[in-house]
């Protein structure tokens, strides 16, 4: 364990578990005449001793990840669009059903989830700083500040707006390290009857599923209800509900008020429970973990060497960020994997991060099918492969590594 590693939630030591060595900005797709470039960090996880919260080792600067080039737009996926309607019409039919309510997300990206409580005629902020997908948003009719969310920002919020009845975000929180100040500012923010709602990805099923790619740099924390139910507690908030949530691999929808103002539903407890039954916090459970991730990287590996002896071609779908894991630490560049095809046109023309494979536009999939394609983006397979029926009937097979390295 390196000297001096503190937990940035309440200073406990910091026991790393896991270490995917040098590794890239995930998301920062490079133009081919860029590649002298590129920024390398190493990405290690560890636990805290005292307050069980996962988190990486090493920091990188938030400047670097989210700007105006960054890529992702939440729109990307029906799936996700729906899911992000559904929470805006629950929201409506309960927290944001009085006269002037006030709604603010919290990494609002393309506005996908606000354009639903816009269109309702209701009061409503995003706030996210990439500037990019801000400019989306309120080209939709989105109210956004493009800014990063903290104590400073939530005062002006507040001294312009007044308090919110709602604050919301959606695979946001767990990408922030500074989280004593954007807490400060949500405990600010939020009504006296207020609730924080937010969804991140679950420590809990990346060690059930060994979704292990879930860990790169912009993921920062990596939650358990236990964990967020001691964050909440240094800022005067309670953990109230949790709700667990298919999406992405697995998630938890936690639901957050101040302290007192409601009574924490018997939800919370039971998870807390399953998850000291199921040793989530464990140093036994967390290296067998490690070795685990070890064993699919000689599985995959094994398998594209043994595809690419047989001249099968290989490439693969979704040039997702967390694939800059699985590529990094495995070591599968272009002599494994011809190229990433993806429908975001950012990326296009591009290599991926650290290992350069070229990312080409969705069509390349089907001009001609490959033999196999390597699912990066897992998280989405069932809405994927109902779209790409007929690399199926072509004779193409999928593989995919989580939770094993399987080809389907």
């Amino acid at each position: 364990m390196p000297a001096g590693s503190t937990c940035r939630i309440c200073s406990g030591t910091l026991r790393e578990f896991i270490d995917f060595g040098r590794q890239p900005l995930s998301n920062r797709f490079v133009r081919p005449e860029d590649i002298e470039g590129e920024t390398f960090f190493r990405l290690a996880t560890g636990i805290c001793e005292s307050c069980t919260m996962v988190q990486l080792m090493e920091e990188v600067p938030r400047e670097l990840m989210f700007n105006e080039d960054y890529p992702y737009v939440s729109a990307g996926s029906s799936v996700m669009r729906e899911h992000f309607a559904s929470i805006a019409r629950r929201f409506l039919n309960t927290h944001l059903k009085g006269e002037d309510t006030f709604a603010i997300e919290l990494g609002s990206n393309d506005g996908t989830m606000l354009r639903t409580i816009a269109d309702a005629g209701v009061r409503h902020l995003g706030v996210d700083p990439s500037g990019g997908v801000g400019e989306t948003a309120r080209e939709q009719g989105v109210r956004v500040l493009v800014d990063f969310f903290e104590k400073e920002s939530a005062e002006r919020i507040m001294a312009e707006d007044g308090p919110a009845n709602v604050i919301y975000a959606a695979n946001t929180l767990c990408h922030i390290p500074y989280l004593d100040s954007v807490f400060q500012g949500i405990a600010l923010l939020l009504a006296k009857d207020g609730v924080f709602v937010f969804e991140d990805p679950y420590f809990g099923d990346v060690l059930r599923r060994n979704s292990f790619d879930q860990i790169y740099d912009e993921h920062y924390y990596y939650f358990t209800a236990r964990s967020v139910q001691a964050l909440a507690a240094r800022y005067g908030l309670e953990l109230v509900e949790v709700e667990r949530l298919p999406v992405h691999g697995g998630e938890v929808r936690y639901t957050l008020a101040h302290a007192g103002a409601r009574t924490p539903s018997l939800a919370v407890s039971e998870l807390i429970s399953e998850e000291d039954a199921s040793g989530v916090a464990k140093l036994e459970t967390l290296e067998a973990f490690s070795a685990k991730v070890d064993a699919i990287r000689d599985d995959l590996v094994g398998l594209l060497k043994d595809l690419k002896e047989q001249g099968k071609t290989v490439v693969a779908y979704g040039a997702t960020a967390k694939s800059a894991t699985v590529a990094n630490y495995f070591g599968i560049g272009p002599d494994l994997v011809e190229f990433v095809c993806d429908t975001t046109p950012a990326k296009q023309g591009r290599l991926t991060p650290g290992m350069h494979i070229p990312v080409r536009p969705a069509q390349a999939f089907t001009d001609p099918y490959p033999d196999y394609a390597l699912l990066f983006a897992w998280n989405h397979a069932e809405e994927i492969m109902a779209k790409e029926e007929g690399f199926r009937a072509s004779g193409g097979r999928w593989i995919r590594y989580v939770p094993d390295v399987t080809v389907s």
